[in-house]
């Protein structure tokens, strides 16, 4: 979707990993996964397609499975989805992995909220911040493929859940994206909002990144 400096590219990537802090995903093992549902979408092969499960919880199981597998080489998969997917930074995937760090982040949450909340309803918040990354994953995969509406044909299940793109930022888009994946507007009617592209509009006109057309 677009071009970046090595600089730049480091400096998401470490933003990625901060941000997402306990529920780190390693880009290139999550770069595999979205090949494969693009080119596997909604059938046996997809990683994370909602129609094989009972629910989001056996569909998000399998998938860290899938993932974990990746990691680990102990199931590789096709060689078409290995190929060109840098970025990939080892040391940085390696630290932010591992379970010392991701609890070192829980903890740091936790203290954030004993000092600053309220009350001790605002912890019910917590397992948000520690499993961010996979909540927002398993949304996009189970309500982006059986929920909402489609403006094209795809060939499988994908559908728009929403047509504002603001609280997942374009991500429920799943219908248009899946027509058009290598585009970065998401949002395809007059009436759709991808609050994202946006965002990298803004980016591309001071030079940050350059969308690619």
């Amino acid at each position: 979707m677009y071009t970046t400096s090595k600089n730049w590219e480091r400096t998401f990537y470490l933003a990625t990993w901060f941000i997402q802090g306990s529920s780190f995903l390693v880009p290139r093992a999550y770069g595999v996964m979205h090949r494969m549902h693009h080119a596997y979408s909604d059938t046996e092969k997809d990683p994370h397609s909602p129609h094989f499960f009972k629910d989001i919880y056996q569909m998000m199981k399998s998938t860290v499975l899938i993932f974990r597998s990746f990691l680990t080489g102990k199931n590789l998969p096709e060689p078409q989805f290995t190929k060109d997917y840098l970025p990939v930074w080892t040391k940085l995937d390696k630290f932010g992995h591992h379970v010392v760090t991701r609890l070192a982040f829980g903890f740091s949450y936790l203290a954030f909220y004993i000092v600053f909340a309220p009350n001790y309803w605002w912890f019910l918040l917590l397992p948000i911040h520690f499993l961010m990354g996979p909540i927002q994953g398993a949304i996009v995969n189970w309500c982006g493929h059986k929920y909402g509406y489609s403006n094209f044909d795809n060939g499988d299940q994908s559908k728009n859940s929403t047509p504002f793109g603001i609280l997942l930022m374009g991500e429920l888009f799943q219908n248009n994206h899946h027509y058009a994946k290598s585009d970065a507007n998401f949002a395809k009617k007059w009436f759709e909002f991808d609050l994202t592209y946006l965002v990298m509009r803004g980016m591309n006109t001071i030079g940050i990144i350059k969308i690619i057309k």
